[in-house]
C-alpha cells in the first residue's frame, strides 16, 4: 500500500459508506495483507460488483461511485468519482470495472479508460470479465468487420500511464485473441471454473461432460479425471443433418454437468444434452462461464420451456444485466464471480 493510500484508508473506508448486506469484510491472510490496493471505479452495471469487492477487503479496496449521464444530444456526460473533493486517484493504482453489454456503454467505457490514463495514476487494471467479440475473430467474406480486432486496436491505441494496462478476462472463447493485443495493454486470461468445483460437490456431480473437442481441449485439464467421468460429445453427420452424439466416455448412470465457455441460444447444450439423457445419464446439468442468452433465449431453459432439460443450469455472473433478468424456478443457479475476482488480483 503507497502511504498516500495508507493515510487515506481509514477515511475512505468511512466516507463510503458502501457495504453490501450479504458480504462482511474477512481477515486478511498474510499475501493479502500485503496485497495491492486499488481505487475502484466501475461502469453502471458493475457497481453492485464494485460494493461486493469493498465490503469484502475494506482496507484493500475503495470505491468511488461514478455518474453515467446523457446530454440532450445523446452524447456522454460522465463524471468519474475519486476526483473531488480530494483527489484520490491520482497516484494510485486503479481498478476499473467494465461491462461491454451494447455498443453504447462501451464507448463511453473506453472514454474513461482515456481519462484515467490521463490522470496520473500508478497503473489501471481493466477487468472485463466476458469479451463479447470473442466469437468475432476472422472474417468469411470480404468487408466483414473482425470486431475482436477493431475492440483490440482500441485497447492497445490507449495512452501509457508508463506502465501496459492490465485487461483481465474471464473464459475468453477464442485464446488467440490474445496476441491481437499490442503494446500499451496486455491480456491476462483467467477461468471461472474453480468457482463451479464447489458446486459439483455438493450436488454429487460425478462426471463432466464437454460439447465438442474444442471445449474438452479447454477444460478437461481443470477436472480430476480420477473424480469424474470425461466425456466428450460432437456432431457427426446423418444424411443432410449433423447430430449430436457421445464420442468418447459413458454417461450412463451418471450425473452428467456439460461446461462450457458461453451460451447464446443455446441450441448445441440443448443437443448434448438429450443425447446423455438417451444414453443413460441419470441427471444432467449445465455449466457457462458467460451466459448470453440473447433475446431471453434463457425462457427456452425454464420449467416448462421447450428445452427445459437441464436439472440445474448454473452461470457466473460475468454478464450483470443477463443474470439479474434469470428466474428463482429453481434451474438456473448464478454463481458469483467476487472471490474469483479478488483472488486473481492477489498476485500483482
Amino acid at each position: 500500500m503507497s502511504r498516500r493510500a495508507a493515510c487515506l484508508a481509514g477515511i475512505a473506508v468511512v466516507a463510503s459508506g458502501l457495504v453490501a448486506p450479504s458480504r462482511t469484510a474477512q481477515p486478511l491472510t498474510a499475501l493479502q495483507e500485503h496485497a495491492r490496493s486499488y481505487q475502484i471505479i466501475a461502469a453502471p452495471a458493475c457497481e453492485e460488483l464494485a460494493r461486493r469487492i469493498e465490503a469484502s477487503q475494506p482496507r484493500r479496496f475503495t470505491f468511488h461511485e461514478s455518474t453515467w449521464d446523457k446530454f440532450p444530444d445523446g452524447t456522454d456526460k460522465i463524471v468519474v468519482g475519486g476526483f473531488t473533493p480530494v483527489n484520490r486517484i491520482a497516484g494510485e493504482h486503479v481498478l476499473l470495472l467494465a461491462s461491454f453489454h451494447d455498443n453504447d456503454v462501451t464507448l463511453s467505457q473506453f472514454q474513461v479508460m482515456v481519462m484515467l490514463l490521463m490522470s496520473f495514476i500508478e497503473s489501471l487494471t481493466i477487468v472485463l470479465p466476458f469479451y463479447p467479440t470473442g466469437t468475432m475473430e476472422r472474417v468469411v467474406v470480404e468487408g466483414e468487420v473482425a470486431t475482436a480486432h477493431t475492440y483490440a486496436q482500441l485497447f492497445s491505441s490507449l495512452p501509457s500511464c508508463g506502465r501496459p494496462t492490465r485487461l483481465v478476462v474471464y473464459d475468453l472463447h477464442t485464446l488467440q485473441n490474445r496476441f491481437y493485443l499490442h503494446g500499451n495493454t496486455v491480456a491476462s486470461l483467467h477461468t471461472t471454473v474453480p468457482s463451479l468445483i464447489p458446486y459439483l460437490e455438493a450436488a454429487g456431480v460425478d462426471a463432466v461432460a464437454f460439447p465438442d473437442d474444442g471445449a474438452a481441449k479447454r477444460f478437461k485439464h481443470m477436472f480430476d479425471a480420477s473424480k469424474y467421468e470425461i466425456i466428450v460429445c460432437g456432431k457427426l453427420r446423418d444424411g443432410d443433418a449433423r447430430v449430436v452424439t457421445v464420442q468418447d466416455g459413458d454417461p450412463s448412470e451418471k450425473n452428467v454437468v456439460i461446461v462450457d465457455d458461453l451460451v447464446q441460444t443455446g441450441g448445441t447444450l440443448y443437443e448434448c444434452g438429450a443425447a446423455l439423457q438417451r444414453l443413460g445419464a441419470a441427471r444432467v446439468s449445465a455449466f457457462v462461464a458467460h451466459a448470453v442468452f440473447p433475446r431471453e433465449a434463457w425462457r427456452r431453459f425454464c420449467r416448462g420451456g421447450d428445452r427445459a432439460i437441464f436439472d440445474t443450469f448454473y452461470v457466473t455472473n460475468s454478464i450483470p444485466t443477463t443474470t439479474s433478468k434469470l428466474p428463482g424456478d429453481g434451474v438456473f443457479e448464478i454463481i458469483d464471480i467476487t472471490d474469483r475476482v479478488i483472488e486473481d488480483l492477489h498476485s500483482f
